[in-house]
């Protein structure tokens, strides 16, 4: 039986490590705060958002809710991104992606500061990542997945990785993080031919791919640290799956994350912990 990573621990470990920073901040007279920019109310954003702030609750952020209609402009998107670039009680901002079709993610992405960047969205942060360079902070789900390997104990110096997925939100950053870390990670895709095989040759695997159970049973070998991003409704089911076949893989490999309960539970945590480093160096 496979060792399960859950989320839960990480970012409780996190949450506690971060309040004396959130105290400290306050004793200068800084309330670090978090502003949250939502265009509609689709469900997957305000399930993200109610965690993203019972999360800094918890941590003792403060939140701003900034809340679009789902028809919104263009401008009205930009002109709110510009006020919490302009506001100096504002130290990060969380865009809840993806927007409606009728927007252009990419310029409201643009539009942001990188300096509030907190979940790496702009084209500064995303320098900063590829570049190893401290400029704005890295996507939090893919430094989510970094600070869950460091947690259990993953040696990643001199690993073999192989990370399914190319997003901007996940795959290439983690691939990035990976590599910053010592691993020697190979970036693959649904089209990737004979992945099975890519996956096999692999120390860790971690899969975004977007697609259940898109890794089986034939991709895994004993002694394998598996790593799933993904989250999918299964209709049959009715319930989230991920991107591996838990069921298939969890009696080959040496350790594995759970969906739901895995990943997922420590993303908010790094958002804390970025909004936080956002206000620290306002005033360092």
């Amino acid at each position: 039986m496979a060792r399960l990573l859950r989320g839960a621990p990480v970012a409780q470990a996190l949450t506690l490590s971060l309040k004396p920073r959130v105290e400290a901040l306050r004793d200068r007279g800084v309330v670090a705060t978090l502003a949250v920019v939502r265009v509609g109310e689709g469900a997957s954003d305000l399930s993200y958002e109610r965690a993203a702030r019972r999360r800094m609750d918890a941590v003792g952020i403060a939140t701003k809710g900034i809340a679009l209609p789902a028809d919104c402009s263009q401008a009205e998107l930009t002109d709110a991104i510009d006020r919490v670039n302009e506001d100096a009680g504002i130290h990060g901002c969380l865009i809840l992606r993806p927007l409606p079709r009728t927007l252009d993610e990419m310029a409201a992405c643009a539009a942001l500061d990188v300096a509030k960047d907190v979940d790496g969205v702009t084209a500064g942060s995303l320098y900063g990542m590829f570049a190893n360079r401290q400029v704005g902070f890295s996507p939090c789900t893919a430094e989510a997945v970094m600070k869950l390997l460091d947690y259990y104990g993953v040696e990643l110096a001199g690993a073999k990785v192989t990370v399914v997925g190319r997003s901007l939100v996940i795959g290439k950053p983690v691939s990035m993080l990976l590599l910053a870390a010592d691993a020697t990670p190979t970036l693959c895709h649904t089209h990737t031919r004979e992945l099975a095989v890519a996956c096999r040759d692999a120390d860790v695997v971690v899969v975004a791919a977007g697609h259940a159970k898109v890794v089986g049973a034939a991709a895994v070998h004993a002694g394998q640290v598996i790593v799933d991003v993904g989250t999918n409704w299964d209709e049959e089911a009715g319930t989230l799956v991920g991107d591996v076949d838990f069921d298939a893989v969890e009696p080959k490999v040496a350790a594995i994350t759970p969906v739901p309960g895995g990943v997922g539970a420590v993303t908010t945590a790094i958002l804390a912990k970025h909004v936080i480093e956002a206000a620290e160096g306002l005033i360092s």
